[in-house]
C-alpha cells in the first residue's frame, strides 16, 4: 500500500509566506497593466480630439510660432486654461469656441496626454 506524499513534498506546495509574496506581485502587475490601459498618456496614441490641436500648436520643439507648444506642459494648467476659455473668463480669438466643443473628460485626457509628451 502506497502512502500519499506530504503536501510540502509536492511541486505545487508553497509556504504561506511565498504565496503571499507571489500574490502581492500578481496584484502589482495587474495594477500596472490596468494603469497603462487607462492612461493613454503612457501609450503613444493620442486621445480623441488631441490631433486638432496641432493645427495651431507646434508638435516639434524647433518650430517658430507665436502659439505655445503643448507637449510637456503641466496638465493642471492646460485644464484650467481650457475651462477659462470655455467659460469666456480668458480672452481668446478661437480657443473659446474650440474649448466649448470638449467635455471635461476629453479636456483632462488631452491635457494628460500632452503633459506626458517630450
Amino acid at each position: 500500500m502506497r502512502m500519499a506524499a506530504p503536501p510540502f513534498a509536492t511541486p505545487a506546495f508553497k509556504p504561506a509566506r511565498k504565496r503571499s509574496a507571489t500574490k502581492a506581485r500578481h496584484v502589482l502587475v495587474a495594477a500596472v497593466v490596468a494603469c497603462i490601459g487607462i492612461a493613454p498618456a503612457c501609450a503613444g496614441e493620442a486621445p480623441p480630439g488631441a490631433a486638432s490641436c496641432s493645427g495651431c500648436h507646434a508638435e516639434k520643439p524647433g518650430v517658430d510660432t507665436p502659439v505655445a507648444r503643448l507637449a510637456g506642459h503641466d496638465a493642471g494648467a492646460m485644464i484650467a486654461a481650457m475651462q477659462a476659455y470655455r467659460s469666456a473668463q480668458r480672452p481668446a480669438t478661437v480657443m473659446d469656441r474650440i474649448a466649448r466643443g470638449f467635455s471635461d473628460d476629453e479636456i483632462e485626457a488631452i491635457a494628460a496626454w500632452f503633459a506626458a509628451q517630450p
